[in-house]
């Protein structure tokens, strides 16, 4: 007996639910108020990858790997390193790709000297690059140019300083550098769906709607033609810190 080949059709569904989520503001409460319920356990907070801490919830980390996996970038942007385990995620999907030559270029104006140690000493620190500075200094930016080769295909992770107008002025500087067909994502969109009170208070630092990358990323998307919310991915954004953040690069 022939078992029907459903690939196709087991896509389109995913597409059409995703789409259909995205939609349905039911379910993007519910999610806000789970993850607002969360965070008094640091939610954020309590996840690695491959033995590092990487401050990203699940989805997030899902969505980051279908980016990369699909569009196969040579070169991928972070601004913001914190403990490292972002940098050694993406790695590590570089490496699965089979691209030798792929790497990561983490960004932090503070790459503190533990934190540093653990990406070093770490199985996939040679596809690693880090970058100490401000992230859209001159010579920092001059730097990070320096490590793309011509004729690579680059994604950007803008995931430093949340302030409106640091997250509008990374947009500005490194949106450009983006390759067609890949990937420019903003990290911690969430921020702008939540009222003063729903704020997330265990920070460092604390944004409020407004002054936070969700508006800094609507202005920018207004400034150029260049990239386009992806709806699919996005729309199955629930238990998500960065709704909205994922975005495709549609011109060269």
């Amino acid at each position: 007996m022939t078992t029907k080949d459903d690939r196709l059709e087991f896509e389109a569904h995913k597409r059409e639910m995703s789409l259909a989520l995205g939609k349905d503001e039911a379910s993007f409460q519910q999610s806000l108020n789970t993850l607002i319920g969360l965070d008094k356990f640091d939610y954020f907070y309590l996840w690695s990858w491959m033995g590092v801490p990487i401050i990203q919830l699940p989805a997030d980390i899902l969505a980051t790997q279908e980016v990369i996996w699909a569009t196969k970038p040579d070169v991928i942007i972070e601004t913001g390193v914190a403990r490292g385990g972002s940098l050694i995620f993406m790695a590590s999907i570089l490496a699965a790709t089979g691209n030798d030559k792929a790497k990561v270029v983490g960004v932090d104006i503070d790459i503190r000297a533990h934190n540093r140690e653990s990406i070093e000493s770490h199985p996939m620190s040679n596809r690693i690059k880090m970058i100490q500075g401000g992230s859209v200094d001159d010579d920092v930016l001059a730097a990070v140019k320096a490590e793309i080769p011509p004729g690579a295909r680059v994604m950007v992770v803008l995931d430093s300083d949340h302030s409106y107008e640091h997250v509008l002025a990374e947009c500005r500087a490194y949106g450009p550098l983006v390759s067609e067909g890949c990937y420019l994502v903003v990290a911690d969109t969430l921020i702008g769906h939540l009222t003063e009170e729903q704020a997330f208070t265990k920070r460092s630092k604390v944004w409020l709607r407004g002054n936070e990358p969700l508006q800094a990323l609507t202005d920018y998307l207004a400034e150029t033609d260049r990239f386009e919310v992806d709806p699919v991915l996005n729309g199955k954004l629930v238990l998500s810190s960065s709704p909205g953040g994922y975005c495709v690069c549609r011109k060269a």
